[in-house]
């Protein structure tokens, strides 16, 4: 009898505090700071407006997570989109944005300023940003990167994973010891002037180490990492090493925390391989990198393939104790990878994310500042 009592209080505590979770996080302002929904679903031509069950992203999944601001990443390969077709590509993409928010005008706004932000929220739609994800869409031209600006970009990432004439890649720098020490060159530099004067926020995830410094040296505004993790917890190219964590605290700047398996967990690789010959065993192909092992997997195996939330808050703990719960905020990267933390499959899940750094300890202002504030006062401090 008193087992069961127990056991009836302890189901009781647990529904109200998941209710009180629930009630802070509809109250917070959540911002998510890359999400690649345009390239993956808007330009397939899929309704953005109905529930999907594809991909991680939809009006309906957004306003169930509670998402108030979405950055909708603009991306354009390199090597398929090259000089004369890369900023037609980019205002292509922008043109699927305005069409998807004209189909839904009642559900969702673009927002080109933190004051046309606050407007939108106050009507209760999403504000939607635009984020321009690889230098390569200016096309080596300022004239273009103020196009964009008018269009409604407000961050512009300095490169992809490919460098540029003006700016050198991270992933290069893996690839090409050659890349490495080039950074920025004199047009780079000029863009990253213009960005200042224009209030558009320079994002350095992607960028190689060289590239990071030099344009902490010349800006004159915090700059933005959208989507990277800690390099000491998971050491892949797209982190932060500790330098670069305490420069950008020095420059006032913030980094969004990266929901991808793969830039979270140093086991992921192991674990996918692992379950993948289980599965296929010998009739499965071995020469296939870890993430399209992981695309061939059944849907059981690749949740236990996903990286345990516990690692994400890991990455969140390291960022906060490092350089400041000011300077962390969240860019989930949903549609731009295949795997994300148990628990957050889609955008839906953001609640699980607030439940969960409450549990870890964080009090409810610093929360709020790392689900959304800290990205809103930068953007703001780039207007200015």
């Amino acid at each position: 009898m008193k087992r069961n009592l127990s056991i009836a209080i302890a189901m009781f505590l647990s529904s109200a505090l998941h209710a009180q979770t629930h009630d802070f996080h509809k109250h917070l302002t959540v911002v998510d700071g890359h999400n690649d929904v345009i390239y993956e679903s808007l330009l397939k031509g899929r309704n953005i407006g109905e529930r999907m069950s594809v991909g991680h992203t939809d009006l309906p999944r957004l306003k169930e997570g509670g998402v108030d601001v979405q950055v909708f990443a603009v991306w354009s390969d390199d090597k398929k989109y090259g000089k004369g077709k890369a900023f037609k590509h980019a205002n292509a993409q922008i043109d699927a944005l305005e069409k998807a928010v004209r189909d839904h005008a009642k559900a969702i706004a673009i927002a080109k300023s933190s004051t046309e932000i606050e407007e939108i929220l106050r009507s209760g739609k999403i504000a939607a940003i635009i984020g321009i994800e690889g230098g390569n869409m200016i096309e080596n031209s300022l004239e273009n990167l103020e196009a964009l600006y008018r269009r409604g970009a407000r961050y512009l990432t300095m490169t992809w994973n490919y460098n540029l004439p003006w700016a050198t890649a991270a992933a290069m720098e893996v690839k090409t010891a050659g890349s490495k020490g080039k950074g920025l060159n004199e047009l780079g530099r000029s863009v990253i002037r213009k960005m200042n004067e224009l209030g558009m926020m320079v994002d350095l995830s992607h960028a190689g180490e060289k590239t990071f410094y030099d344009v902490l040296a010349v800006t004159s505004k915090p700059v933005l990492v959208s989507h990277s993790n800690a390099y000491a917890l998971m050491p892949h190219y797209r982190n932060l090493k500790d330098e670069q964590l305490e420069a950008l605290k020095k420059n006032g700047g913030v980094v969004g925390v990266n929901f991808y398996s793969g830039f979270l967990d140093p086991d992921f690789e192991t674990r996918v391989k692992r379950l993948y010959r289980q599965y296929y065993g010998n009739k499965g192909d071995y020469r296939l990198s870890a993430s399209r092992q992981y695309e061939k997997l059944p849907l059981r195996l690749k949740r236990q393939a996903d990286a345990p939330l516990s690692i994400l808050l890991d990455h969140i703990d390291y960022l906060v104790k490092k350089i400041g719960v000011a300077h962390v905020a969240v860019g989930s990267d949903f549609d731009g990878i295949e795997s994300s933390p148990q628990g957050l499959e889609d955008v839906s899940k953001f609640p699980v994310l607030t439940d969960a750094l409450l549990k870890r300890g964080y009090a409810e202002d610093d929360v709020a500042k790392i689900m959304g504030l800290n990205f809103l006062r930068i953007l703001k401090e780039n207007e200015h």
